[in-house]
């Protein structure tokens, strides 16, 4: 935004010089952090300071956020813990609200503890130096106990019947204040400290009876808030158990807690004291230990801004500490700015409305501004991190420490001519809390009008997105097609090259069948070969037997009947031979064709074409056997018709020898009878 942007919208809008000065300075400052001034968001407005990675300065914690810790009939706690963006850790606030004549049981402190009374009345004691103080509390009081403090509340009942409710925020003491605040415990309650020991132990600290720390350990155990007991009873309660032990501490001879008191104190009341500034539109007073002693070896201090309607308390920083403050009436804008120290990705210039109850935090030398609406008054008290001298540094009006700086240096710092620096310096005539009519309800409507501009951008980048989503799973979905499609190539070409794998494999098969086939085959006619070779063998040997055996019969032609027996039973053992053979033959024929049955199962058709063979073959050995046998017959009968013949040679040839021995006979004898015995010869020959 440039200056004469400000200046015209300062004559759109009834708002002050002071205000045109500001936006100028916030413009200034946000180009020494590299940033917009006015990067107020949605999220500030309704107390979440993280946009995007990117932290705005300063927090907010809304009243209905508050952490609820002890909520009773007779009185609450609840709690914020809250940090200033440092180091140093975060904050723990408790807000103690206490019912008309309500008691909260004594605790002890584990850390300092600061406190401003924001309604009602009632009475503080604590056990501090070996003795029993006590302190009455009434609004706008300011006070401190130190880490260590023994002590209890109590709430007056007042006719008004008003609540007693103390802001409390608990902190390191000065010796530790460089030790973060972790979340521990700020306090533990006098029954846990006590009733931790076993009962023998008690019975004999407090020296009582046995049946009296019975009576005690037996009983309930309280709340931290209670309803307040008289001072004088019949019986003795559990929190009276606990005050006789802090009148041991003390060694006081009394036995109520309300009559062991040995010295009473002050505390500060931040609404009867002077403020430190006081105008038309407003006041603002700061506690330091000079005003109050208590709070020396503490390293917290308290505020107390009353802005009226329609006012601001002006630009300014504080140099030594942060400010946790919460809003005690009313409504408002504060204003946080970027401290040059960060760059605009670690810190980012807000704005947020605050309201009654609602705790903010501004972190050391980050410039702010609260500003009331104009139609309610902001009062906030804060907790100022230093009890040091901490003057807050303004930036317009009569005590701007730019009034301080040489004019022609601020005039190069601003990068403006003299005469405006000038015009900028003289022409604020308020200081510290200045007239800022509207700015609240301004920066309220820039603040809705960056939210919806926010809200605009949000939707434009929800709708960015959700077409880089939209085409990005376009995208994907034409990768899927695109990879399915692939894959469906791939299946295809592995598809095709199981094919292929397949038909070479059954080509293989086919070609093994066939070698395997022509084996067999091979071996077939191996064998038959082989069973011919033999059957000529046994032919050769059966015709070589067969002409032994005729030479052997030429040989003894003069044992005529033994030959013939011989004859006869070598004919027998040739007929078994020969059966046998046959049986043999026919067990190998069977067995054959056992195992062509056997392949025939393995393989229909080859079984059929070698059945085929072998029935032809079969009938080509039975035809040869029939042959052979026909041919051993044959030859059997001319072997005998030759043997016949031989026989009626030989015959033929005796009996001409017989003849002629007869004929020389009867030549010697003169006789005829050898013509009678002749025919009888011949019958007996020719067996006719």
């Amino acid at each position: 935004m440039t200056v004469m942007m400000m200046i015209k919208k300062a004559v759109r809008f009834p708002i002050p010089f002071v205000i045109v000065f500001f936006l100028f300075w916030l413009e200034i400052l946000s180009v020494g952090v590299g940033g917009t001034s006015t990067g107020a968001n949605a999220k500030a407005l309704n107390g979440n300071h993280e946009d995007e990675g990117v932290s705005t300065v300063g927090s907010l914690v809304r009243k209905d956020e508050r952490e609820s810790l002890v909520s009773t009939e007779y009185g609450e706690i609840s709690a914020v813990q809250i940090s200033d963006g440092s180091t140093t850790g975060r904050y723990h606030l408790q807000f103690i609200t206490l019912e008309p004549n309500a008691l909260f049981l004594p605790v002890l402190l584990h850390r300092d503890m600061v406190f401003y009374v924001h309604t009602g009345s009632g009475r503080l004691s604590w056990v501090n130096e070996d003795e029993m103080r006590r302190v009455d509390l009434q609004r706008g009081d300011v006070y401190r106990l130190p880490t260590g403090t023994v002590f209890f509340v109590q709430s007056n009942l007042e006719q008004e019947r008003q609540k007693l409710r103390i802001y409390s925020i608990f902190t390191n003491s000065i010796q530790d204040m460089h030790k973060p605040y972790m979340g521990a415990a700020a306090y533990s309650s006098i029954h846990d400290l006590v009733f931790g020991f076993d009962k023998k132990t008690l019975r004999a600290a407090f020296n009582v009876p046995e049946e009296v720390i019975e009576e005690i350990t037996s009983g309930t155990i309280p709340q931290a808030i209670v309803h307040a007991p008289p001072a004088k009873g019949k019986g003795k309660t559990f929190w009276q158990f606990e005050a006789q032990f802090m009148k041991a501490l003390l060694g006081s001879k009394s036995n109520s807690m309300f009559n062991i008191y040995n010295k009473k104190t002050k505390t500060f009341n931040i609404l009867k004291a002077d403020p430190d500034f006081q105008n038309c539109n407003g006041w603002s007073l700061m506690v330091t230990k000079k005003k109050l002693p208590a709070l020396r070896g503490s390293n917290i201090g308290l505020l107390m801004v009353n802005l009226t309607k329609g006012s601001m308390m002006g630009p300014h920083w504080n140099p030594m500490g942060s400010e946790i403050s919460i809003v005690t009436q009313g409504r408002g804008i504060v204003r946080v700015v970027c401290s040059s120290s960060v760059s605009e990705s670690e810190c980012k210039n807000t704005r947020f409305r605050v309201e009654e109850g609602d705790v903010f935090v501004v972190p050391r030398f980050h410039p702010m501004a609260q500003m009331a609406f104009n139609n309610d008054s902001l009062v906030f008290v804060g907790f100022s991190t230093t009890t040091k001298k901490n003057h807050p540094q303004f930036l317009v009006g009569k005590a701007s420490v730019l009034q301080t700086l040489d004019k022609e240096v601020l005039a190069v710092s601003f990068n403006v001519t003299n005469t405006t620096t000038s015009q900028l310096l003289t022409a604020q005539g308020e200081s510290i809390i200045l007239e800022c009519t509207s700015c609240a309800e301004e920066e309220e409507r820039e603040m809705e009008e960056e939210i919806e501009e926010e809200k605009e951008e949000a939707r434009r980048r929800e709708e960015e997105e959700a077409k880089k989503r939209e085409e990005e799973e376009a995208r994907k979905e034409e990768e899927e097609k695109r990879r399915k499609e692939e894959e469906e190539e791939a299946r295809k070409r592995e598809e095709e090259e199981a094919r292929r794998r397949e038909e070479a494999r059954r080509e293989e098969e086919e070609a093994r069948k066939r070698e395997e086939e022509e084996a067999r085959r091979e071996e077939e006619e191996a064998r038959r070969e082989e069973e011919e070779q033999e059957e000529e063998a046994r032919r050769q040997e059966k015709e070589a037997r067969r002409r032994e055996e005729e030479e052997a019969k030429r040989r003894e032609e003069e044992e005529e009947e033994q030959e013939e027996e011989a004859r006869r039973k070598e004919e027998e053992r040739r007929r078994e031979e020969e059966a046998k053979r046959r049986e043999e033959e026919e067990a190998r024929r069977r067995e054959e064709e056992e195992e062509e049955a056997r392949e025939e199962e393995e393989e229909e058709e080859a079984r059929r074409k070698q059945q085929k063979r072998e029935q032809a073959e079969q009938k080509r050995r039975q035809e040869a056997v029939e042959r052979e046998e026909e041919e051993a017959r044959r030859q059997e009968q001319e072997r005998e018709e030759m043997e016949r013949q031989e026989k009626v040679r030989r015959e033929r040839e005796r009996q001409q020898e017989e003849e002629e021995a007869r004929g020389h006979k009867e030549k010697g004898t003169g006789g005829g009878g050898g013509s009678e015995k002749e025919p009888k010869v011949l019958k007996k020959i020719w067996k006719v």
